[in-house]
C-alpha cells in the first residue's frame, strides 16, 4: 500500500507544474485523501465486527456468524458490517416535529467530519502525510474540540429533555478530559521540541527512546482520557441509567444515527493512532537499531508497524468495555478534574526540570 502511494506521489512530482498549489497537485492530493478516507471507513466497519466478536469471545458467547461473505462458510459473519450499512441506509430518517430540522441534520456531520479531517496530519509511514503542517498539534486540538458541538446540537435541536440531559453530560465529560489530554500533549511537545507530528516521531528514534518510557504517567492519562472523550465504556454515561434512553442521539434514526457511531469508531482509531505517534514512535519499528539487515519496511519502519500499534490499542478499547463496569458520573468527573489534571501538571513540572538538567532521551537537545 505504501509503495503504491509513494509511486503516486513521485508521479505527481513529475507532472509539469505539479508544485503545491497547482491544479495537478491539488487533484492528486484529493485522490490520495479520498483513498485514505475510504480505507478508514472500511477499517471502521470491520472494527464494529471485531468488537462484537472479541467481546463475545471474552463473555463466552457467540458473535455475528450468520451472514456469509461470497457464500463461503469460512467467511461466516464477515459480511455483517455491510449488512448493517445496508440496513441503516434503508431506514427512514425521522425528524421530530418540534425539532430544529437544520441543526438536527447538521449535528451528525459536526460530529463525524472533524474526526475524519484530523487524519490529514497523521504520518502513516516515513515521509508520508496528507498535510504536513508545522503546527499540526494545534490543528488537531482545534478540530478535536469542535466535535463536542455536534453532541450539544444533537441534544438541543431534538427539543427533548432526555436528549438534552445526555448532551450536557457528554459535553461536560468531553471538556474535562480534553483538558487532561491537552496537558499530556504539552509534555510530548516539551520532549520533542516540535508541534509537527512527523518531527515528534523522529524525536523518538533510537534505543528505548519512545516517549512512553519517560512520559509514562502522561501516556496513561492521554489514553484513558481518549477513552472517556469518545464516550466508550466504562465512561459511557451519556446513556442515562434512570432514563432508559441512549443519550443525546435518542431521537435519531437511519444514517443520521449511524453518523454518530461512525464518529465514535473513527475517534477510537484516531486516539489509538495518536497514542502510537505521541508515545510509541508511530510508524517506527521496535527492531530499529537492534537488527541491521533485512527489509527496510520491517527494520526501519512502515505502515505495518503503525497498524499493529493501532490494533493493539483498539483491542484495549474492546477489552476495557468487556471488563469494567460503568462508572458513576461523579466518579468520572472527579477522575478528570481532581486526578488527571493534577497528575499531568505535576509531571510537566518534573519534565521541565529534566529538560533543564538535560536528563532523559532529549538530553542532546
Amino acid at each position: 500500500m505504501s509503495s503504491v502511494i509513494d509511486n503516486a506521489l513521485a508521479f505527481i512530482k513529475s507532472l509539469p507544474g505539479s508544485t503545491p498549489g497547482s491544479m495537478e497537485f491539488v487533484v492528486w492530493t484529493v485522490v490520495i485523501a479520498v483513498v485514505m478516507f475510504l480505507s478508514i471507513i472500511i477499517f471502521m466497519a470491520f472494527l464494529t465486527l471485531a468488537e462484537r466478536r472479541v467481546i463475545g469471545s471474552m463473555q463466552a458467547r457467540i458473535g455475528p456468524n450468520r451472514i456469509k461473505a461470497f457464500g463461503l462458510p469460512i467467511f461466516r459473519g464477515y459480511a455483517q458490517p455491510f449488512a448493517d450499512v445496508i440496513k441503516l441506509m434503508l431506514k427512514e430518517i425521522i425528524i421530530p416535529s418540534s425539532a430544529n430540522k437544520f441543526l438536527f441534520l447538521l449535528a451528525p456531520l459536526l460530529a463525524a467530519i472533524p474526526a475524519l479531517a484530523i487524519w490529514a496530519i497523521v504520518p502513516l509511514w516515513p515521509g508520508f502525510t496528507v498535510a504536513n503542517i508545522n503546527a499540526g498539534l494545534l490543528y488537531y486540538l482545534a478540530l478535536a474540540s469542535t466535535g463536542v458541538y455536534g453532541i450539544i446540537l444533537a441534544g438541543w435541536a431534538s427539543n427533548s429533555k432526555y436528549a438534552f440531559l445526555g448532551a450536557m453530560r457528554a459535553a461536560a465529560q468531553v471538556v474535562a478530559y480534553e483538558l487532561a489530554m491537552g496537558f499530556a500533549i504539552i509534555g510530548v511537545v516539551m520532549a520533542s521540541g516540535s508541534l509537527n507530528l512527523g518531527d515528534i516521531i523522529e524525536a523518538q528514534r533510537g534505543h528505548f527512546s519512545w516517549f512512553f518510557i519517560p512520559l509514562f504517567p502522561l501516556f496513561i492519562v492521554y489514553f484513558i482520557s481518549g477513552i472517556a472523550e469518545t464516550n466508550r465504556a466504562p465512561f459511557d454515561v451519556v446513556e442515562g441509567e434512570s432514563e432508559i434512553v441512549a443519550g443525546f442521539h435518542v431521537d435519531y434514526s437511519g444514517m443520521a444515527f449511524a453518523l454518530f457511531f461512525v464518529a465514535e469508531y473513527i475517534n477510537m482509531i484516531l486516539i489509538s493512532a495518536l497514542t502510537s505517534v505521541f508515545f510509541f514512535g508511530g510508524w517506527m519499528s521496535p527492531l530499529d537499531g537492534w537488527v541491521t539487515s533485512g527489509p527496510a519496511w520491517l527494520i526501519h519502519g512502515s505502515l505495518l508497524w503503525l497498524w499493529l500499534k493501532i490494533c493493539f490499542f483498539l483491542f484495549c478499547f474492546l477489552w476495557f468495555r468487556a471488563t469494567f463496569p460503568r462508572y458513576r458520573y461523579d466518579q468520572i468527573m472527579r477522575l478528570g478534574w481532581k486526578v488527571f489534571i493534577p497528575v499531568t501538571l505535576v509531571w510537566i513540572a518534573v519534565e521541565a526540570v529534566m529538560v533543564i538538567l538535560k536528563v532523559g532521551p532529549w538530553s542532546a537537545s
